[in-house]
Order: C-alpha cells, then sequence, then structure tokens
C-alpha cells in the first residue's frame, strides 16, 4: 500500500507592512460621520428641548431654527447616501431624487419663517 506524503506546515497569507500600516491610519468614513453627526444633532436636539421645557417664550425662534438645523443636518447625510444609491441608476430615478429632496428642503425651511 502506498501512503500519500501531506504537508504539515500550513501556508497562511501575511500582510504585507503597508496594508497593515494603511489600516491603522484614521479615516474619517461614512460611517465615522454618521455617528458624529447624530451625537452633533443631539446635541442640538436637547438644547432645543431644554429651551422649550424652561418656557423661554423670547427664545422660541431659537428652538425653530436649532430644530431646523438638525434636521438639515441629517436630510444632507441622508441625501449624501440617497445620491449613492440613485447615481447609477435610470434618469427617472434621479428625477425623483431631486423632487423628493427638493420637497423636503422646502418642508424645513418653510416652518422657519
Amino acid at each position: 500500500m502506498a501512503t500519500k506524503k501531506t504537508s504539515s506546515s500550513s501556508s497562511k497569507p501575511t500582510k504585507t507592512s503597508s496594508s497593515s500600516s494603511s489600516s491603522k491610519k484614521t479615516v474619517w468614513g461614512l460611517n465615522k460621520i454618521s455617528f458624529w453627526t447624530i451625537v452633533a444633532v443631539t446635541i442640538i436636539y436637547a438644547v432645543s428641548l431644554v429651551l422649550e421645557a424652561i418656557g423661554a417664550d423670547n427664545l422660541k425662534a431659537a428652538v425653530v431654527i436649532l430644530q431646523g438645523i438638525a434636521s438639515a443636518i441629517l436630510v444632507a447625510i441622508v441625501a449624501v447616501l440617497a445620491w449613492r444609491y440613485v447615481r447609477p441608476k435610470q434618469m427617472v430615478w434621479k428625477v425623483l431624487y431631486v423632487i423628493c429632496l427638493l420637497i423636503v428642503i422646502v418642508a424645513i425651511i418653510l416652518p422657519m419663517f
């Protein structure tokens, strides 16, 4: 009977020094930007809630403006993600994107006045 000779050494791919050093660099990816945007918007909403809770009637305009800014920041992040989804699609998707974005922007700006 013949026996097969097997290799006991395993070959694991090794990382090169350039790939390991590039993975250690701080990169502001979309996930990180989205997280810190949520944190910033939370602070804005918290300030506007506190101003509204203390009943600062003279700061009512500031509350509305702060909430509008927070909404605009969130819409901006979502708009970038939506455009990345729509960009390779047909023209009808792009037109729908623009129409929806314009309606949202008007809905955010109109209550401020």
